[in-house]
């Protein structure tokens, strides 16, 4: 790394980049340049103002409150990569849906925005906001022209998470194979539609783990998307043996077998689903 000019901190400036670089914190809360300052023998007061002077000096920025990231402005220094923003702006949080198909290879299409699973409350600037305009897509956190939308979702229903590498220092949480595609089947529209579901389903369902599928989706507990899965898994051929489980989850009435169309069509009574897919059908 270069050194800083004196009027931005000089060499406690440099030194606390140091020690953050060493612990892999691209992204950082307050809290570590606090522990990373310590570790240099720097008081929190002379962290604090570090920090202001970092930013100022734009070797830093910060993306919300209590939290920055490097700019890569600095010689030597390298700037995170946006999906570990997105997954630090709440914890924890798993990129999900669109983004982990592509990563898993599920996917040739590259989204325009990034899209997380978090446990976290999440309150986007655009939530603050009086003016209508300003509210659509409130879920939506928008950094330099980065996108990243949140789905919110239960702490019991935050499973099936993995890390893996983006770049040669970077791992970053994302749902599994699995745990994504079961996402799809629990919310079509995330993915374009429960035609495309389908269509991922049916081009990869041989290299998937088909129990841990079904496990995971009897965890899940949404009868629903149990049935509606088991039906596309029969479909494409997958033996009873390996579906008896979604076969034998007890339902009151008929559910739709795309959640996005109109409830209209034969009764697939073996999955208690309307067939409203022109042109499919179960047995």
């Amino acid at each position: 790394m270069a050194h800083l000019p004196d009027s931005y901190s000089g060499g406690q400036g440099l030194a606390l980049l140091e020690g953050l670089d060493e612990r892999g914190k691209l992204v950082f809360t307050a809290a570590d340049a606090l522990d990373a300052g310590a570790a240099r023998s720097l008081a929190a007061r002379q962290v604090y103002h570090v920090l202001l002077r970092l930013e100022a000096a734009g070797w830093i920025r910060r993306i919300r409150r209590g939290l920055y990231a490097v700019t890569g402005k600095l010689p030597g220094s390298t700037a995170p990569h946006d999906y570990t923003i997105a997954t630090a702006l709440y914890t924890p949080s798993a990129l999900s849906y669109r983004t982990a198909l592509q990563l898993h290879g599920l996917s040739e299409q590259i989204p325009q925005i990034i899209t997380c699973t978090t446990t976290a409350k999440v309150v986007t600037p655009a939530m603050r906001s009086r003016r209508p305009k300003e509210r659509r897509g409130a879920s939506t956190w928008e950094i330099d022209g980065l996108r990243i939308q949140y789905v919110s979702v239960r702490p019991a229903r935050f499973f099936g998470v993995e890390e893996i590498w983006v770049d040669d220092r970077t791992r970053v949480p994302v749902t599994d194979r699995e745990r994504t595609v079961l996402d799809l089947f629990a919310d079509p529209s995330r993915a374009g539609g429960f035609g495309e579901t389908l269509a991922v389903l049916e081009a990869h369902h041989p290299e998937l783990d088909l129990a841990k599928l079904i496990s995971y989706t009897l965890r899940l507990g949404v009868v629903s998307v149990g049935k509606r899965l088991g039906w596309a898994l029969e479909t494409f051929g997958v033996a009873d043996d390996l579906l008896a489980p979604l076969i034998a989850l007890p339902v009151k009435g008929v559910q739709a077998l795309d959640p996005q169309r109109e409830r209209r069509g034969t009764v697939i009574r073996r999955w208690k689903l309307i067939d409203n897919l022109a042109g499919r059908r179960g047995r």
